[in-house]
């Protein structure tokens, strides 16, 4: 007989098993861990079958609180399981619970008294044995009603990680009701206040059962804070603070960074440490030891995920710095493209691990010999550096020289990792918008006849216009005004960039010409503007060798927007205030908070390590790409330019860009046909609006309900009055003033958790693993460029253009840290909730919003059949052909590894 068999025998025959875990053999002594009874049992065949039987004799003297083997008159005996992680077993009692009521005291009106029991180790999931159960048996008063709360307190000196609860009438599971948990508890020692937890049955405030209304909202104001003093690590505690801690002025003055955040530099809000003010820089946070994040936002102790980040990710680039990080052997170059293939190991087809452990073991591997001391010579460098070897990208698998193909470069605006920066030209001549005095001419060098020549004279720029065949990818206005900036950093340069494609008859862009802009000089240094087009159509080696060139710079720019802006601004950094403001004013059994609950999944704890380690002050994005310390401030500078709510959803994203128009009758049409990443977004938005529609239409009946929430609309004012507080005043922002409208802004901010980042995201290494294909930072101006140097840089150049371009190219030192960084982040880990498939207990307890549930998997499942036949189609040239990468981010279905494909609901990694 198995431990879970004896446990569903009736209490009365043994009541020391309700807590403990059995040991037992066939015919033996069964011994309770900690309870306070010794049990045998044997079995033996009669007429009925095989029959056991239990004896128990009392052991000790101690009688637990709340272990009653017989209910008092008037009494149900009430039972709740508790299953939690990261607990010691040899624990006796482990939770102090108390069961609230939902209904009022009939004759005081009010709250009834809570019912005390504690709980003690039961035993292990015989399924996920890291789970442990914990048992407590309450005497609850018949007139007691409906349990609408259980408040826990932990009883030992160790967290605790609470997965749920179940309360059911002893021997009578079938009348259980489970208490979401996914939840923290501090230990003992640091625990001041009871933590709430609800059933799973959604209410809206106005339908919140009396006896918990309180609670609900003591709830909120204990998740809120006041804003003042320093978090600490056990805190449950939402604010906002502005980005004033990614510098460090007191380690170092070149280590100071502006405030994101305010009139100057507006950007969204963060979360709130309260960490003490810097000594040098008083509007900037002191460096600590670590980046608070409320404590339900960490990573629960089944995620191997957090040992990844901070002992794998983080822990890996230190190691690659140490090797390389010196004046001289950061500005390494590659001597050859010899020796940037031979980092890839192509000998091997290795299967992505299954597990996150396999996944650090080979981690572990491949940058074991990067983790050497340093040497004092540049060739023992290299000699460590060619012991380092990454499993080749996807793309460079399928055709090594595809980076090297115009077709290729064109094909990954609409295909590759940034297919959001892709516009249609409306608008003819091309004039900049900054102001002419202070950085030059506003009118462009693509002028009318290079652009007709350039397409062979098929048709006039007017016509080309009006046919919708022109589309740029626009960095000019962006750019320009870091320029000069950014030229007076080490190893890097910059540009403002315009690059134009023409549409051809088989549906794929053509690059047809790249103008890269330098402004007027600053003050002393007066140099006057400097523009040049370069086109592809070149038959002589020093203009075709100089279009690699401008394209290697564009690629870089494009490398930069897309991390800095598409898929660090737009996703990461914009979601936190919807995350924090949830928590302070959505309870957790409101219904639309645990709509949203797993698409905020993770973020803020992501969002912290990367404000220690990637967007920080000489942090990994400052040492590797072109715009280095001035990073941040064009991602702000985006912010103040471009970002609105409104636009973020896809479909008006798309047509913003003019590569979607919509019809009368609400449908869209694509501007392009063949564009994979709208082709298929489109779809998991479509699914995405009609779950929420059925979602939301099954909690609010009318627009009344939706006007009438209160925690909704103090939610939705607070993301922007408090969370986008610089843009607090513009007039885009949508009103929740019917359900429609609703439907609208949830789907958005769960189109940008899950089907933006996917894209921007989970193709990083496969496409830019190559670094060639994708380079993160141009460290040498054109040869051509007007200047003192340029007659002994064009005949340097000319002498060698290879070495020019691999100069161009990322050092060795940011090449290798990038490759590594990219492998981690754009990796899907085995425990992924993916969109469709994870499935919240709160949506399952509901019969409604689990049909609903279900065909929004049904729909995912068709977009995955529906994403393999147009991967297969032959007339769609920019996702099927010769060496081509098929566009599968938006398959719901991922193993761990880098796959290229996977949707998961949250911004997780």
């Amino acid at each position: 007989m198995t431990a879970p068999l004896l446990a569903a025998l009736s209490p009365s025959h043994c009541p020391s098993l309700l807590t403990s875990t059995i040991s037992a053999s066939r015919h033996g002594a069964v011994t309770p861990r900690r309870g306070r009874r010794a049990c045998s049992w044997s079995t033996a065949r009669g007429r009925g079958g095989t029959v056991s039987r239990i004896s128990c004799s009392s052991t000790l003297d101690d009688t637990p609180a709340g272990l009653i083997t017989v209910a008092k008159p008037n009494y149900v005996k009430m039972k709740a399981t508790v299953k939690v992680e990261h607990t010691d077993p040899s624990n006796r009692k482990v939770l102090h619970l108390e069961l609230v009521s939902s209904d009022l005291d009939s004759q005081t009106g009010k709250e009834k008294t809570s019912i005390p029991g504690d709980a003690y180790y039961w035993g292990t999931d015989p399924i996920r044995g890291h789970e442990f159960l914990l048992e407590a048996i309450f005497d609850v008063p018949v007139s007691f009603g409906p349990i609408g709360a259980v408040l826990v307190e932990n009883e030992v000196d160790k967290k605790m990680f609470l997965i749920n609860i179940v309360v059911s009438p002893d021997n009578n599971e079938s009348a259980s009701v489970t208490f979401e948990g996914n939840s923290w508890i501090k230990p003992k020692s640091g625990d001041t206040v009871k933590h709430v937890f609800f059933p799973l049955k959604s209410y809206v405030p106005s339908e919140t059962p009396p006896g918990v209304e309180s609670l609900r909202e003591s709830e909120l104001k204990a998740t809120s804070g006041d804003g003042s003093g320093e978090r600490n690590k056990w805190d449950r505690i939402y604010d906002y603070e502005v980005y004033n801690d990614l510098g460090k002025p007191d380690i170092d003055d070149n280590l100071t960074r502006p405030v994101l955040g305010g009139d100057v530099h507006p950007y969204p809000r963060r979360c709130r440490t309260g960490r003490p003010r810097s000594d040098k820089d008083p509007s900037s946070e002191k460096a600590g030891n670590y980046v608070y994040v409320p404590k339900d936002e960490v990573f629960s102790p089944s995620d191997e995920l957090e040992f990844l980040l901070n002992k794998g990710l983080m822990s890996s680039t230190p190691g690659l710095w140490t090797m390389l990080d010196t004046s001289e052997r950061k500005s390494l170059s590659f001597p050859s493209f010899t020796a940037i293939d031979s980092l890839f190991d192509d000998t091997v087809v290795e299967q992505p691990p299954s597990t996150v452990s396999a996944m650090l073991v080979e981690m572990a591997r491949k940058l074991l010999n990067a983790w050497r001391p340093a040497s004092d010579t540049m060739e023992e460098a290299l000699q460590a550096l060619k012991g380092l070897k990454f499993e080749m990208p996807q793309l460079i698998a399928s055709d090594r020289f595809a980076w090297f193909r115009d077709e290729e470069f064109a094909r990954q605006t609409l295909s590759g990792l940034n297919p959001l920066s892709i516009q249609l030209v409306t608008e003819f001549p091309f004039v900049s918008k900054l102001d002419e005095k202070e950085y030059g001419p506003r009118e462009s060098g693509l002028t009318k006849e290079l652009i007709e020549e350039q397409i062979g004279q098929a048709m006039t720029v007017e016509e080309a216009v009006e046919k919708k065949k022109l589309f740029m990818l626009d960095y000019h206005d962006m750019l320009l005004p870091f320029v000069n900036d950014v030229r007076e950093l080490d190893g890097t340069t910059l540009y403002g960039s315009r690059t134009l494609f023409f549409l051809t008859e088989q549906g794929t862009l053509r690059p047809i010409a790249i103008e890269l802009t330098r402004p007027k000089g600053k003050p002393p240094i007066l140099a006057e503007a400097w523009s040049q087009v370069f086109t592809p159509q070149q038959w002589d080696g020093t203009g075709s060798w100089l279009w690699k060139l401008a394209k290697a710079h564009v690629l870089a720019h494009d490398s930069g927007y897309h991390q800095l802006v598409n898929h660090w601004l737009r996703t990461h950094c914009c979601v936190e205030p919807y995350i924090i403001a949830a928590n302070r004013q959505l309870s957790r059994m409101h219904p639309i908070f645990r709509l949203l609950h797993p698409h905020f999944r993770y973020t803020m704890q992501i969002n912290a390590k990367s404000r220690e380690k990637l967007i920080n002050a000489d942090g990994i994005i400052e040492r590797a790409f072109s715009p280095g310390r001035y990073s941040m401030m064009l991602s702000s500078a985006a912010y103040k330019e471009h970002w609105r709510f409104d636009m973020e959803a896809l479909p008006a994203d798309l047509i913003r860009r003019g590569m979607a128009v919509e019809e009368e009758d609400g449908t869209l049409t694509l501007t392009i046909k063949d564009y994979p990443y709208a082709n298929d977004g489109l779809l998991v938005w479509e699914s995405i609006k009609e779950w929420t529609s059925d979602y939301v239409k099954h909690y609010y009946s009318s627009a009344a309900d939706v006007t009438g929430d209160k925690e909704l609309n103090g939610w939705w004012d607070e993301v922007r009055t408090q969370g986008h507080a610089d843009k607090k005043d513009e007039p885009w922002w949508p009103k929740l003033d019917s359900r429609e409208s609703l439907v609208q802004v949830l789907t958005s901010i769960m189109w940008v958790t899950s089907g933006h980042h996917a894209a921007v995201n989970f193709a990083q290494y496969p496409l830019a693993g190559y670094f060639p294909n994708r380079p993160t930072i141009a460290r040498k101006k054109m040869p051509v460029e007007e200047g003192p140097d340029r007659a002994e840089h064009m005949a340097d150049f000319r002498a060698k253009p290879e070495k020019e371009l691999l100069e161009v190219f990322p050092s060795q030192f940011q090449a290798v840290l990038v490759m590594t960084v990219l492998h981690v982040l754009s990796s899907h880990w085995p425990d992924e909730q993916h969109m469709g498939r994870h499935v919240e207990p709160a949506w399952e307890a509901d019969p409604i919003i689990k049909s609903a549930f279900q065909k929004l998997q049904d729909n995912m499942l068709k977009n995955e059949e529906i994403i393999d036949e147009r991967n297969g189609a032959g007339d769609l040239r920019n996702r099927c052909g010769a060496g081509v990468m098929p566009y599968e981010l938006f398959k719901r279905s991922s193993g761990a590894g880098d796959t290229g494909k996977g949707l998961p609901y949250s911004i997780s990694i």
